[in-house]
């Protein structure tokens, strides 16, 4: 063999080893495209999760708003409706406080040959009695009137009588009597009222009678 020839192959099994190792290199390293693509579907996936966890937390917002609203409603309803029936239960004490007043007037004006021992007036007493405390029951407040300090939200000044003897603004008697329902105004009181009479009144009512 000549000498071209040995250094020819010389060369030849020299390049055939680097070769081997450049495909063995290329198997194993990673597709660049397949690594953009896994990471392009791992950022979707990301964007989806903060997506849907975004929307989760609105829905239960808007779940708390709402359980809120309809308790804020059921309370108002509730509220409403023990209004009205407190309302209801007031116009139907109203409309009896007329009876109340032509029994008191029934039993102040026994005659006195009658008294107040006749069982014809006990029976009176007896049901106008058990009228006031049922109505008590329901919510009905009398009005204390007699002896107390006009008051203008409770009382109602039929007359005011210049009085001596009685602290000026004082109720002195009580012409119709008020009552309250479940502390609320039912019916001022209709009462006479003492003030404080002139100078000229008051020697007036200082002299004596002949």
């Amino acid at each position: 063999m000549s000498n071209k020839e040995d250094n020819g192959k010389k060369r030849a099994d020299s390049f055939e080893p680097a070769a081997a190792g450049q495909e063995t290199s290329a198997a194993e390293s990673p597709d660049a495209a397949a690594i953009d693509d896994l990471a392009a579907q791992l950022e979707a996936v990301t964007v989806e999760r903060d997506r849907l966890a975004a929307e989760n937390e609105e829905l239960k917002d808007a779940l708390l708003r709402h359980r809120a609203e309809f308790e804020n409603f059921r309370r108002r309803v509730e509220k409403e409706r023990a209004e009205f029936a407190e309302y209801a239960a007031a116009e139907a004490v109203r409309a009896l406080l007329p009876i109340l007043d032509d029994f008191e007037r029934a039993l102040s004006a026994v005659p006195p040959e009658i008294g107040p021992e006749h069982d014809y007036v006990k029976g009176i007493r007896i049901i106008y009695d058990r009228l006031l405390e049922t109505l008590k029951k329901l919510g009905l407040e009398p009005i204390e009137s007699v002896g107390k300090p006009f008051d203008p939200t409770v009382h109602h000044a039929v007359e005011r009588v210049p009085t001596a003897g009685a602290e000026d603004e004082t109720v002195l008697e009580e012409w119709q009597k008020g009552y309250n329902f479940k502390g609320k105004l039912l019916r001022e009181a209709m009462v006479r009222v003492a003030v404080k009479p002139s100078t000229g009144e008051s020697r007036d009512q200082e002299k004596p009678q002949s």
